[in-house]
């Protein structure tokens, strides 16, 4: 991806009230902050847990910026249907592609149409697994605009002509996208600078190089009969680095092999060797 301009964290943004719903209309909006739209049936499960701890402290401070796009409005008819039966039989309903574009349409206002500056994503258990690296490309595009699905999913031709990615967060299925979202946002904003206030947290935790995170202890120094590793006790910072990096590596072949592989992969290194790292 292109480097982004620079951007301004001293001003509030202004722009025009969007329709039908922003949901943190109270909250100030820094100019060129990250921004999440979600384009949901239940625009009252956000921010959910996105709007506690550090994420909603920094969501307060406009660091990062949510707004909901609710899908009934765009529906047909008396009773604003945005499904309807899949065609060829089956169980279930399917999401309409003509609403679904229309609340697209929606959010896309304001956005840039680059897709690398501004994401287009649909949650779906097919789609491409989420993981840290994904994370860290989102929380460097202006924004993104998320697709909550429900129901046997959505109409296939709506993803294609708006290029939209799909991401999973496992191999399982839950009764709704807004979940999925919210993971994903978390993950993402806390990426963003400043959010966290210690960006040296987000380099040593797991999956930041590739492997696990090492163990972590605290006091009490001694808690029913296990005491806290010596070597972290020792004040020597270069020892302290090793242990860690090993701890990190054992934990990651024991538990999993299959990022070991990868990061063996990466480093030139053989995943069945014992060796110190």
């Amino acid at each position: 991806m292109a480097d982004a301009p620079s951007k301004s964290h001293g001003r509030l943004a202004i722009s025009a009230s969007i329709k039908p719903r922003e949901l943190m209309d109270h909250n100030p909006r820094l100019k060129g902050a990250w921004a999440a739209k979600i384009v949901t049936l239940f625009p009252d499960a956000f921010p959910g847990t996105l709007g506690l701890s550090l994420t909603g402290k920094a969501l307060d401070m406009g660091l990062w910026a949510l707004e909901t796009i609710d899908l009934r409005p765009f529906g047909e008819g008396k009773h604003r249907n945005v499904d309807d039966n899949p065609a060829g039989g089956g169980a279930g309903m399917v999401l309409r592609a003509d609403v679904v574009a229309k609340a697209l349409d929606q959010a896309a206002l304001g956005t840039p149409p680059d897709r690398a500056r501004w994401p287009v994503i649909y949650l779906s258990p097919r789609g491409k697994p989420f993981d840290q690296a994904t994370a860290r490309r989102l929380s460097q595009s202006d924004g993104i605009t998320l697709l909550c699905g429900r129901f046997e999913g959505v109409d296939e031709r709506v993803l294609e002509a708006y290029g939209i990615e799909e991401i999973s967060l496992g191999d399982f299925v839950l009764t709704g996208g807004e979940i999925a979202a919210q993971a994903l946002i978390d993950a993402t904003v806390r990426l963003i600078p400043r959010v966290l206030g210690n960006q040296a947290s987000t380099e040593e935790e797991s999956f930041s190089d590739g492997l696990l995170e090492h163990p972590q202890y605290t006091r009490p120094t001694v808690w029913e009969g296990r005491a806290i590793p010596e070597i972290l006790q020792s004040g020597h910072h270069a020892r302290i680095a090793d242990w860690r990096r090993a701890e990190a590596a054992r934990l990651t072949k024991e538990r999993r092999p299959d990022l070991w592989r990868a990061w063996c992969a990466m480093h030139s290194a053989d995943p069945d060797e014992d060796r110190e790292l």
